[in-house]
């Protein structure tokens, strides 16, 4: 893919994805968001055991794996759906995207210079600290301006 292109797709993402890291949301409650919006409803787990179509005990499952973590998102959709919600999911980095990139191109310029500058100073030949510093920074542009892919093998 042009690289001009994948650089614009990166960009529009993190548009996105930059919303739901600055939003403000609240945490998922702690026996998980289908009971308390049942809760809240005044739904018995009876009742809402018949709206989806099973016993009582599959509803009391489904809501613990959701509060355990262990709930599948189809499973989490059908209940989403029966209580009238919309199930709404994402990936949020916790920094930009570019800031991962930068951040992993700067690791694996260090993997690459650090060997090559600790055999230096035991042969008494090392640079100064400036110097490195300006020869990781170039580094990290080249490794950025190569293939992403490249970066996480």
């Amino acid at each position: 893919m042009n690289k001009r292109l994948e650089d614009l797709q990166r960009y529009q993402l993190d548009q996105v994805l930059a919303r739901w890291r600055n939003a403000d949301l609240p945490s998922r409650p702690p026996y998980g968001w289908v009971r308390a919006i049942r809760d809240a409803l005044g739904l018995s787990a009876s009742a809402f055991a018949r709206r989806l179509g099973m016993s009582h005990a599959g509803v009391r499952k489904l809501e613990l794996a959701e509060a355990g973590d262990a709930i599948t998102l189809a499973s989490l959709r059908k209940l989403a759906n029966a209580l009238d919600c919309e199930l709404q999911y994402a990936l949020v980095p916790r920094t930009s995207l570019d800031a991962m990139l930068t951040s992993r191109a700067r690791q694996v310029a260090g993997e690459r210079i650090n060997p090559v500058a600790h055999s230096m100073a035991l042969e008494d030949q090392s640079t100064d600290v400036a110097m490195n510093k300006v020869q990781l920074e170039l580094l990290v542009k080249e490794i950025l301006a190569g293939s992403r892919r490249e970066l996480w093998e």
